[in-house]
């Protein structure tokens, strides 16, 4: 379906990937105008694909005005926050002296809650973080350039992407279980309700750390599900396979025997025994708002 593209907007998306799902009918839900970017320009959008080494000002001119510019796609290293936030300002402003020129936007982009390096103990949005990161360069960039401002996001979940399902890819073994600490999350919804208010509350030159102001201990989380996928193989064995009951089983065998060595008396384990731990208060203090959708189970 085509949709109209207005020439001006309140925000615009820069890459409508996985977020935007529930970002968009949040906006369409207030009202609130907006335009959004693909690659390939599918579903209405805007074709738009941000080369970080071209000066080219093509297919910004496709882009319309906005009050605030969201980028969800990362930028890495020194330059591209510059080239991006320079080639949209040159293709939105007025081009006679008669006509007044377009305000620059205000830039929001979305980071990882991975700069922050630190192995043990509370880390918040004042924290060290890495300066070498390649993500922190750019995000640095654009808070220097463009004023913007940083939403680095924990965890991401929601829909079909769930916490759960990334067991099989971090613990193959007792060892791996054995390291995990603490997992941080924040659901789409939440991503998407910060985004709103960050646009129409903008904090120039901010860097926050966003999570759901839960910690998740790997260990507490592993043994739930274990139990809750053997209890639903026992009632229903052809839900689950062989291989796949050995595998809870395994995990849950895992986490006991952890327990008993590390002298973990109850799970979750306390935050001093799960290394770095996030704190996300300030972002959801600041905006006057909290996470809506409660914990991960």
């Amino acid at each position: 379906m085509i949709r109209p593209q207005p020439q001006e907007v309140e925000l615009l998306v820069l890459g409508a990937g996985w977020t935007s799902t529930f970002l968009l009918p949040i906006l369409e839900k207030q009202g609130t105008q907006y335009a959004a970017t693909t690659t390939d320009g599918r579903d209405g959008t805007i074709p738009f694909r941000f080369d970080p080494d071209s000066d080219d000002e093509g297919q910004f001119r496709r882009l319309p005005a906005a009050t605030t510019v969201l980028i969800t796609f990362p930028l890495k290293n020194k330059g591209p926050a510059r080239r991006l936030t320079t080639l949209y300002a040159n293709t939105h402003q007025g081009s006679s002296g008669s006509e007044k020129k377009q305000q620059q936007p205000n830039f929001i982009q979305l980071g990882v809650t991975s700069i922050w390096k630190g192995t043990d103990g509370w880390q918040d949005e004042s924290s060290p973080y890495d300066k070498s990161d390649v993500r922190g360069i750019a995000e640095d960039e654009l808070m220097e350039v463009a004023d913007g401002a940083v939403l680095d996001l924990s965890g991401l979940y929601g829909g079909s992407r769930q916490p759960r399902h990334w067991v099989d890819r971090v613990v193959q073994t007792k060892e791996d279980l054995r390291a995990k600490g603490a997992v941080h999350l924040i659901h789409g919804q939440d991503v998407a309700r910060a985004i709103v208010a960050l646009h129409r509350n903008f904090t120039p030159g901010q860097r926050w750390l966003l999570c759901d102001m839960h910690i998740y201990d790997w260990w507490d989380l592993i043994e739930d599900w274990a139990i809750s996928a053997l209890a639903a193989a026992e009632e229903d064995p052809a839900s689950a396979s062989e291989a796949e009951v050995a595998k809870h089983k395994r995990l849950l065998a895992w986490v006991g025997e952890l327990m008993q060595e590390e002298g973990v008396k109850a799970l979750p384990r306390d935050s001093t025994r799960l290394g770095r731990v996030l704190d996300g208060r300030a972002f959801w203090k600041a905006m006057g708002i909290m996470p809506i959708c409660g914990r991960v189970r």
